[in-house]
C-alpha cells in the first residue's frame, strides 16, 4: 500500500521519465479538485506533503534508496501547490505543468541546495514543494502580464473553466 502511494499509483515505475509521468498524473487528478477550489488543492498539496515526508522516512529507514526515482508523490505535492496558486485556466494548467517541470528538473538556487543537502522525506518533498511555489509564482506573473495586455488566459476557447 505504501508503494502504491509513494509511486502515485505506480506511475513512478514508468521506464521513461517517471517524474514527468507522475506530474502528468498529478495534473489529471488535480484538475477536478482545482475546478472545485484553488484553496482546496493547495491545502491538499500541503497535507499530502506532510504525509509523504513521514512515509518516505519509513521507506528509507527500511532500506529504501534515498530519493528513489520511482517515488513521485513529491511531484503531486509540487504540482498541486502550483495549480492552487495558478488557478483554473488553460494558461494556468499548462503553465503549472511546464514551470513545475522546469524548476523540478533544473533545480535552480535553493531548490538544488535542498535536493543535495536535506536528507530523508523532508529533502525529497521539500525541493518539489519549493519548485511548486516558484512555479506558481511564475504562472501568476504570466497571468498578470496577460491581463495587462488584455489577453484571455483561455485563448478564447469556451471550456468548462
Amino acid at each position: 500500500m505504501r508503494m502504491l502511494f509513494l509511486t502515485l499509483f505506480y506511475s513512478g515505475k514508468s521506464p521513461i521519465a517517471p517524474g514527468t509521468m507522475g506530474s502528468i498524473l498529478a495534473l489529471i487528478l488535480g484538475i477536478p479538485i482545482l475546478y472545485y477550489s484553488n484553496e482546496t488543492i493547495f491545502l491538499l498539496g500541503i497535507f499530502i506533503g506532510l504525509i509523504s515526508i513521514k512515509q518516505i522516512d519509513i521507506y528509507e529507514n527500511n532500506g529504501g534508496i534515498h530519493d528513489d526515482k520511482s517515488i513521485v508523490i513529491d511531484e503531486l505535492v509540487g504540482m498541486w501547490l502550483t495549480m492552487g496558486m495558478a488557478g483554473i485556466s488553460i494558461t494556468g494548467i499548462i503553465g503549472s505543468f511546464l514551470f513545475f517541470r522546469l524548476y523540478d528538473i533544473t533545480k535552480p538556487s535553493i531548490i538544488g541546495k535542498i535536493d543535495r543537502n536535506v536528507k530523508g522525506g523532508l529533502g525529497v518533498v521539500g525541493d518539489d514543494a519549493l519548485a511548486g511555489i516558484l512555479a506558481g509564482l511564475s504562472v501568476l506573473l504570466i497571468l498578470k502580464l496577460m491581463a495587462y495586455f488584455q489577453l484571455d488566459p483561455n485563448f478564447g476557447i469556451n471550456v468548462l473553466f
